[in-house]
């Protein structure tokens, strides 16, 4: 699986002399990922993206982080209509802040809040949301904007944490899955990592009960869960039985 950080093509710190006359129009036209084939998902998000999304774990050290799988070829999103919305009740948070983004220098110690200028939705021509208003100060829904991704960045730390304790554990397993599509060859998905339920079940009794107290058993329960949404992913394209899992 390809990591996918791509959906930002210019991004572009935001302030009042570049982007004084700037609008937005967003909406439910997500065609910017047709070509995203997994997205990071912070653990909030867990409890609803389960019913509808594989959530496996992708990355290693520092970065590693949790995903909803959303095709399984590169470039291919097997949840995007051609329309350009989602074939999906719930969309997850890392695309519902385009086009924005908060990027930092120094390693999170302080955020810069970026817009993708090649978004169709921006403009000139007060079509949508304002940025700025008049005198140049920032409009109510620009001061949404810096919430969301505040609330959004909050909650990456959190899962980051969730993430690093179950390295810490050493409760994750490389894992794939293989399957064959109508008239075509064995595919076979790879390059991300499941919770091993053997070594979970072996845990020591301190460990499973501060998993308890901390909500990590729930997030576990729910990403085990959410692997079987592999087989309803696949029927999108034809494929009629399970997808055999592989190590």
């Amino acid at each position: 699986m390809s990591k996918q950080l791509l959906i930002y093509s210019r991004a572009q710190a935001v302030n009042s002399q570049r982007h004084r006359e700037w609008s937005v129009k967003a909406g439910d036209n997500f065609e910017f990922a047709r070509d995203v084939n997994s997205v990071p998902l912070t653990a909030v998000e867990f409890v609803t993206a389960s019913s509808e999304y594989p959530i496996v774990f992708a990355g290693s050290d520092d970065q590693l982080m949790p995903l909803v799988v959303m095709g399984v070829r590169d470039k291919e999103n097997l949840y995007m209509n051609e329309d350009g919305t989602l074939d999906a009740k719930y969309v997850p948070a890392f695309l519902r802040r385009y086009p924005f983004v908060f990027s930092s220098q120094d390693d999170g110690k302080n955020f810069t809040l970026c817009i993708d200028e090649t978004f169709d939705g921006c403009n000139q021509d007060n079509v949508g949301e304002r940025l700025f208003d008049a005198e140049g100060e920032k409009t109510q829904y620009l001061n949404n904007v810096l919430e969301f991704l505040k609330e959004y960045q909050l909650h990456f730390s959190r899962t980051q944490a969730f993430c690093k304790k179950l390295q810490e554990l050493e409760l994750l397993e490389p894992m794939g899955a293989q399957f064959t599509p109508p008239q075509g060859e064995k595919v076979t998905l790879t390059g991300f990592f499941a919770i091993n339920r053997k070594k979970l079940k072996e845990l020591a009794a301190e460990d499973l009960e501060q998993l308890v107290k901390n909500d990590g058993m729930e997030l576990i329960f729910l990403h085990l869960y959410s692997l079987r949404n592999f087989n309803t992913m696949l029927s999108k394209i034809g494929v009629s039985e399970d997808a055999v899992p592989t190590e």
